[in-house]
């Protein structure tokens, strides 16, 4: 038994337990794929158990592979032993067992691509406008419903039957239909059709509960409720389940995870056992203790306090910004300053709580030329969203661009296909002319499907409009104008899914660069503003293994590790999150991030804010996050963290008001309240400028580009104005964004 010698005294009594239910609440950083292990191969090994025996489920394919891996070193290769995904436990389940429930042992399993055409089908054949239900929201709300068990049934049942609900219950019945009579399942039936085999079928649950009579699952507090039903079932004839979790570390709540799966652990099984592994093997006392300081806030967790044998280190690092440029710079020059004293790039982590944020320092990165990675996720500059309404602004700067047309003919969907575009650039060959010259010609786009060929007309008149008056126009202007009018933020909306909301984030945060260039130049051109860009976007893409600062979210990080964490934009609004203000317990799942986050620290932990945050287009002043004034703050070194002993104190010093507990201010963090920004533009309103307006020799007007300037002379839609900022132009009177003074 020397293969125990090496464990702590809470690990070594959880390894030894053999018979009953046992709660292991396994901090981070303490050990727990170590102590699952060992405890497997001890029920091996000492207790005679067979492998046949034992079920141990996860989440990941990595984390199964690496818990196979660690027990064969234990024991020995070729262990015939579940160690497996939920999915795949379940999988394995119903190719045995899947007649019982009607279903061939040979159904086939439909990804998210199969459901989508799927759903799509249901809904063409009952005549539901997709812009209106968008396939991939029906989608999600079927896929909750699967995770909780609702049936097409019962979500009748729970729910008020509206004209928007019935929709929904017929399409739920549809699909369920389809992927019957095709004998299919997608992935939340792999679940819940075991748990339905179970509950239907005594002799194959019995079967079942016979062969596992010890099982483990690991990360608990990431269980839904039908995965909770699953091992609950399994475990109920010998209750010898083992779970390991944290309660503290339950982040993924927006996911289905249900952290009363581990809290009422013990009201679920008789007698539990329950073990705390507090000993942290990876970070240094004092970042533990901060750590702790703002986890022990929460009041829906367990007691429990992690610990270490290692020094105290340093203090955490805190540094209050003047903007989030200078939160970036401020960054750089710290990994600059520390990887000077030999610490690879690959030693630090930069962790922040929306994607969106990557932006400022990716850019501060390459000014300084520090070698980066974002990992778990796309490098800003090269995610789809703005690569394509990047091309819709390079084809207005040149119309000849074939590769930018190429790529958003069909962005959004316009009814060109492949086949459809290979035929125009044939054509576009042999006239030598771009594709854009030859989508002007009437004959030719007539000979397109009717839709097609809408679609087709309204985005060259477009293009046509804005790349007319580029040059009077601002690049703000041109870019609302793109967005709206050519239908890419509608479509973004419809789609009404974490995914199209993640991407309309990112077009937001565009705003944001355009505003910089702005800001630094009026006159900015369309032109300028691209090869700006093109500096930055055109980079070589990174090797994945290189050594390189990594940047990822919060929630990519955990079961991560860094000696160096650097935690950004620590504002209320941002982190805590603005959606955390909504719901009751969003606060304190905010803050389990936040010790995730914390934890991912090793030996240097930096926490900071800007006092000013340009975001989504628009700026604000910021308030410190609670997180930070919940830190204790003898621990922390550098800027002071600012606390007010009275709500109007507080709020005197920012532009905005706040919640009623004096901090909370998470409407300036609200992506989508700048989306009407965007929608009043003129620019992006259905007429562009007012052809209308009555306009004469010697009327002052206001530009929004060029400022107030007198009109010379009118000729039909032509005015003749000159400005004292640039001098005589020539504007279209149903574009140019003027207003009479």
């Amino acid at each position: 038994m020397d293969y125990l010698d090496k464990l702590n005294p809470q690990q070594k009594e959880a390894v030894i337990h053999k018979e009953g239910p046992m709660l292991i609440l396994a901090g981070a950083g303490s050990g727990k794929t170590s102590t699952m292990t060992h405890r497997i191969a001890y029920l091996i090994k000492e207790e005679g158990v067979s492998p046949y025996n034992i079920l141990a489920v996860t989440f990941t394919n990595k984390a199964a592979k690496e818990m196979r891996d660690r027990v064969e070193e234990l024991i020995g290769e070729g262990i015939n032993m579940w160690i497996l995904t939920f999915h795949s436990a379940c999988l394995r389940i119903l190719r045995r067992h899947a007649e019982c429930i009607g279903y061939n042992n040979d159904f086939v399993v439909y990804d998210p691509t199969d459901q989508k055409v799927v759903m799509k089908n249901c809904m063409k054949e009952r005549n539901v406008d997709e812009k209106k239900y968008n396939p991939a929201y029906v989608l999600s709300i079927i896929s909750d419903c699967k995770e909780k068990g609702i049936s097409p049934s019962d979500f009748a049942k729970r729910n008020d039957l509206d004209f928007k609900n019935k929709i929904i219950y017929d399409l739920y019945l549809a699909y369920e239909s389809v992927l019957k009579k095709n004998n299919a399942m997608d992935f939340d039936d792999l679940i819940l059709k075991t748990v339905e085999i179970f509950e239907s079928n005594e002799e194959i649950l019995a079967y079942y509960q016979n062969k596992f009579r010890y099982i483990m699952v690991d990360e608990y507090q990431d269980t839904n409720y039908m995965q909770y039903l699953f091992v609950k079932l399994l475990a109920k004839a010998h209750n010898n389940i083992c779970v390991v979790g944290d309660d503290d570390q339950c982040i993924y709540q927006w996911r289905g995870a249900d952290i009363r799966n581990i809290l009422n652990f013990e009201r679920d099984f008789k007698n539990v056992k329950v073990i705390k592994l507090e000993q942290n093997y990876r970070s240094y006392g004092n970042i533990l203790e901060a750590a702790h300081s703002v986890i022990e806030n929460n009041k829906g967790r367990k007691r429990k306090k992690l610990w270490t044998n290692k020094e105290k280190g340093e203090k955490i690092k805190y540094y209050r910004a003047d903007n989030e440029k200078d939160e970036a710079r401020y960054i750089a020059q710290e990994i600059d300053r520390l990887h000077s004293r030999e610490l690879p790039y690959s030693s630090f982590a930069v962790l922040y709580r929306t994607n969106v944020q990557s932006r400022t320092f990716e850019e501060a990165f390459l000014a300084r030329q520090i070698p980066y990675r974002v990992l778990g996720g796309t490098r800003y500059y090269d995610r789809k969203e703005i690569k394509d309404i990047m091309a819709y602004m390079r084809l207005v700067q040149n119309t000849a661009d074939d590769l930018s047309l190429a790529r958003i003919i069909n962005e959004p969907k316009r009814g060109i296909g492949e086949k459809t575009l290979e035929k125009l650039r044939a054509l576009a060959s042999v006239r030598n002319e771009s594709l854009f010259d030859i989508l002007t010609d009437n004959e030719v786009v007539e000979g397109l499907p009717s839709k097609a060929a809408e679609g087709v007309r309204d985005m060259i008149a477009v293009i046509w409009k804005f790349s007319q008056e580029k040059d009077n126009l601002k690049v703000s202007d041109i870019y609302d104008g793109l967005l709206v009018k050519t239908g890419y933020l509608k479509n973004l909306e419809m789609q009404n899914t974490v995914e199209s909301e993640g991407r309309i984030e990112n077009l937001l945060e565009f705003k944001s660069v355009i505003y910089d260039y702005e800001n630094e130049d009026p006159q900015l051109s369309l032109s300028e503003f691209m090869e700006k860009i093109a500096l930055l976007a055109e980079i070589d893409n990174h090797n994945a293994d290189e050594n390189a600062v990594v940047l990822m979210t919060l929630h990519s990080a955990k079961g991560l590790e860094f000696p160096v964490v650097f935690m950004p934009g620590m504002e209320d609004g941002l982190f805590p999150g603005w959606r955390a203000f909504e719901k009751s317990d969003g606060i304190e799942e905010e803050r389990r991030l936040c010790y995730v986050g914390m934890t991912r620290a090793m030996r240097r932990l930096y926490l900071t804010s800007a006092e000013y945050r340009t975001l989504y287009g628009k700026t604000n002043y910021t308030k410190e996050s609670q997180f930070l004034i919940e830190l204790d703050k003898s621990l922390v070194e550098g800027d002071a963290i600012y606390k007010s002993n009275t709500t109007s104190d507080r709020n005197s010093r920012f532009s905005q008001g706040s919640g009623n507990d004096g901090y909370s201010n998470p409407e300036i963090f609200r992506p989508f309240e700048q989306l009407k920004y965007i929608k009043q533009n003129k620019m992006a309103e259905s007429s562009g400028g007012d052809k209308n307006l009555d306009l004469k020799e010697g009327d002052k007007i206001s530009h929004s580009k060029f400022g107030e300037g007198l009109v010379l002379s009118v000729k039909g839609n032509i005015l003749n104005v000159v400005f004292d900022s640039v001098g005589v132009k020539l504007l279209a009177k149903n574009i140019a964004p003027i207003k009479k003074i």
